[in-house]
């Protein structure tokens, strides 16, 4: 097709520039089917600005990921058949592509949209209002694709963390009829199953009892990662055999060779249960004291034995304190998540301890229902902080009796 006289500085190639109009590449070796489409789109949009290129070698530096839409004929000096669409593709991997065909049937249009084009349209049979409407819907089709392929990856990211971190968690190990343990769980950051406070409970094989509950300082992936580390490696401890003195001095250890951050550090309390279940010893690194539950709910008696978190001192023992047990005792251990928030009663003040007490006696936590009795006290913390406790929380109760 000639070009009639004075278009010529009309189909001059155009960069893309920094304005708002929707830019289109048209690539196409011959000028008066380029004069066409350019003269139809003229016509019904002008909001869109054509930049148009002889080859695949022309189009190379104005093809890239900011590019919305590409027309493009299937014979070109430099690319025949369906190359030029796997190279366009390959340069422009978020652009809409509408193939221009000059053959009569429609099968070479049908297989480039197989191969990934949006469209695929006949220059002789093309009008000003169809061509609009490939090219705005050919856009809108890849949105909507490159959306749901966004999403399918989002949602197949978020159900492999999922099984991740609840694989993370522990499942108690134990073999005590007589021992139940009721554990809650709430991360603080958004949309994640696992935070940086962690817990387990560990029965040896001699019948003694261990729980351990801690709180990694900082919130994230890394934080999650290191109190899953130092769960696994109290529990490898335990089931080692290891010396009941050293077992915090060696997971602090872990926490200094694995922390991402010199300042990271964790507090922690360990019990250990005799095998009478009469006895308990508690080590605190900077940790609450855990609270015995009855007819009013008490902190153990820890107070002189409190020592520094985990990871800020060198070189340092943690020494326990021994009490016994009344019958049919029910332990609480928890994180200070479950204390930062609101008081309910205006201002800054937080629940703290002392209202943790008065909660336990409210929701009836040394009653019959160990784990209604958890749910009811979160339930009521986040009430008085008057929305969800943004903080990591962790709630482990262990208690002699019936198993239910």
């Amino acid at each position: 097709m000639t070009v009639p006289p004075g278009y010529a500085s009309e189909l001059r190639p155009r960069l893309p520039g920094l304005d708002r109009k929707l830019q289109v590449v048209l690539i196409e070796d011959d000028s008066g089917d380029a004069l066409m489409v350019r003269d139809m789109l003229d016509e019904v949009e002008p909001d869109m600005t054509i930049t148009w290129v002889r080859s695949l070698a022309e189009a190379e530096p104005v093809l890239d990921d900011r590019t919305r839409c590409v027309l493009l004929d299937l014979q070109l000096p430099d690319a025949t058949d369906f190359v030029a669409l796997e190279k366009v593709l390959a340069a422009a991997p978020r652009a809409a592509v509408v193939v221009l065909t000059g053959f009569a049937d429609s099968q070479r249009g049908l297989e480039a949209v197989a191969r990934g084009a949006q469209d695929y349209l006949n220059k002789s049979q093309v009008e000003p209002e169809l061509l609009s409407r490939a090219v705005r819907y050919a856009i809108e089709r890849r949105v909507a694709e490159d959306t749901a392929r966004e999403l399918a990856r989002a949602e197949t990211r978020a159900a492999e963390n999922t099984r991740l971190e609840r694989g993370l968690l522990p499942v108690p190990l134990l073999h005590d009829k007589s021992i139940a343990v009721v554990q809650r769980y709430r991360p603080g950051r958004d949309r994640a199953l696992l935070g940086g406070d962690f817990y387990d409970v560990v029965e040896c094989a001699d019948g003694t009892l261990y729980a351990v509950i801690g709180d990694v300082s900082g919130h994230g992936p890394d934080e999650a990662a290191l109190g899953v580390c130092l769960r696994v490696a109290w529990r490898t401890l335990i089931l080692a055999g290891t010396d009941e003195e050293r077992i915090l001095p060696l997971t602090a250890e872990v926490l200094v060779h694995e922390r991402s951050n010199e300042e990271t550090f964790a507090t922690a309390c360990m019990v250990r249960i005799d095998i009478d279940r009469k006895r308990a010893r508690v080590y605190l690194a900077g940790h609450p004291s855990p609270i015995l539950l009855g007819p009013v709910a008490a902190d153990a008696p820890t107070e002189s034995v409190a020592g520094p978190p985990l990871g800020v001192l060198p070189d340092i023992t943690w020494a326990p304190a021994e009490f016994p047990l009344p019958e049919g005792w029910r332990m609480l251990l928890y994180t200070d998540g479950l204390i930062e928030g609101g008081s309910g009663r205006g201002g800054a003040d937080r629940l703290g301890v002392d209202g943790l007490r008065r909660l336990l006696d409210e929701v009836d936590a040394a009653g019959p229902d160990p784990g209604g009795a958890v749910e009811r006290l979160i339930g009521r913390a986040q009430e008085l902080n008057a929305g969800a406790l943004t903080d990591d929380l962790a709630v482990v109760v262990l208690s002699r009796g019936d198993n239910t």
